[in-house]
Order: structure tokens, then C-alpha cells, then sequence
């Protein structure tokens, strides 16, 4: 027995080396999402600011003038609606109306449906760097009336403040006797000193009226010009 156990014991033990750490590759797939993921983060943080130095650096570039007037002061309109100009003068790229109203050669225009008394109306087209309408020819005053509803009566920008028939444009256009569309019999009464277009039997035309009535009106103002500054 004792030779027994002594055999037992000196059976040598072998080396016993611990198993190697398995690796779990789902591990490594968990990680390659999130990279990926952080990866786009920057990405599209990176665009962002780039858009936005680029969209900085436009409007540095861009300036709104009137058209023939250089003026710092603010256009109160902030959504434009605009046409590329034909036109080679220099600085007038781009030809612009405030959005909702009409374009018309170099002039824009709004038709309110607020009515007022004509000096309320005139002061409220002032609000928008504008004036009450001023008609220079036919053409013009048809291009507006198509815009118009036929039972409805607008004020324009035409006045005889003092009642002796010396009628006036609120811009101080020259008041051209040859250049106007008065309807037949127009104007018959030294008490009514504003003028309003309207189309009584149909016919687009112009009739004085008391000032003191509350009327729907016209706006109209000169085209805003967008001018593009190249680098040299």
C-alpha cells in the first residue's frame, strides 16, 4: 500500500496553462454601429457650419437697392419675389417685387382690401416705403384693373387739396391733362377732392369722391433691385 501511494505521488503533474480569453466578436460588431453613427455626426455638423458660412458670405455680397436711388435705409419687406434682368446696367441683376404684389415695367404693386379715408390709405402705403397709386399711362392702369373686382372702389394717389381743380400726384408727377381716364362728366363737384378708380357700368375709370370716405386702396412703389457684388 505504501509503495502504491508512493507511486501515486510521484506521478509527475504537468503543467497546467490557463485557458486563453475567448474574444467575442459580437463585441466588436456592437462597437462599428456606434462609430459609424458618431462618424455621420460629424459629418453633418461639419456641413452645417460650412452652410452656414456660405450662406453668411452671400448676403455680404448682396445688397437691395430702389431702383435709381442709393439708400442704406431698411426695405421693410422680407420675402422678395424676383426676375433676372436682361438689362446690362451695371449693379441691377436681379429685379424684385415684395411677395403678393404685382410687377409691372419698373414698378410694383399692392391692392389692399382694407378700406380707409384716402389719408389713412396714403399713410399706410408710406408704412411700406410706397405711395398711392400714380397712373402714367393706359397701359399701366390696365395691367392693375385686371386685378381688380369690377364692384369695388380703390383710392389712387391723385388729390386737389384745396378744391380749385389743381389736381396733384402724391410723388409730384405733373398732373398731364392728356394723360388721364376720368369717367364722362368727371370730375362735377369741387367738394369731393380724392380720386378713386372704379368701374361703375363695366369701364375701368376715375372719379373724385369725398376724402372723408372709407375706401379700398392701391400701393405703389418703385422695383427693388438685387445686386451682385463679384470679387474681383
Amino acid at each position: 500500500m505504501r509503495d502504491h501511494m508512493r507511486q501515486t505521488q510521484a506521478v509527475p503533474f504537468g503543467v497546467i496553462l490557463a485557458p486563453k480569453e475567448k474574444t467575442n466578436p459580437h463585441k466588436s460588431d456592437r462597437s462599428f454601429p456606434k462609430l459609424l453613427l458618431a462618424s455621420l455626426l460629424i459629418l453633418l455638423l461639419l456641413s452645417a457650419i460650412s452652410c452656414l458660412i456660405a450662406f453668411i458670405f452671400f448676403f455680404q455680397k448682396c445688397s437691395y437697392i430702389p431702383k435709381e436711388k442709393n439708400t442704406t435705409e431698411e426695405v421693410p419687406h422680407t420675402v422678395l419675389e424676383c426676375m433676372k434682368e436682361n438689362s446690362t446696367t451695371e449693379g441691377k441683376d436681379w429685379s424684385c417685387c415684395p411677395k403678393n404684389w404685382t410687377s409691372f415695367s419698373s414698378s410694383c404693386y399692392f391692392i389692399s382690401t382694407e378700406e380707409n379715408i384716402w389719408d389713412e390709405s396714403e399713410k399706410r402705403c408710406s408704412r411700406m416705403k410706397a405711395h398711392l397709386l400714380v397712373i402714367n399711362s393706359k397701359d399701366e392702369q390696365d395691367i392693375i384693373t385686371r386685378k381688380l373686382r369690377g364692384n369695388s372702389v380703390y383710392y389712387v394717389g391723385l388729390s386737389d387739396p384745396e378744391g380749385k381743380r389743381h389736381w396733384q400726384w402724391v410723388d409730384q408727377t405733373p398732373y398731364n391733362k392728356s394723360a388721364t381716364f376720368w369717367h364722362r362728366g368727371e370730375p362735377n363737384n369741387r367738394y369731393e377732392r380724392c380720386v378713386v378708380l372704379n368701374a361703375p357700368s363695366g369701364e375701368w375709370g376715375w372719379n373724385d369722391v369725398p376724402c372723408n370716405e372709407r375706401q379700398k386702396s392701391i400701393c405703389k412703389m418703385m422695383k427693388i433691385y438685387l445686386r451682385m457684388e463679384h470679387s474681383p
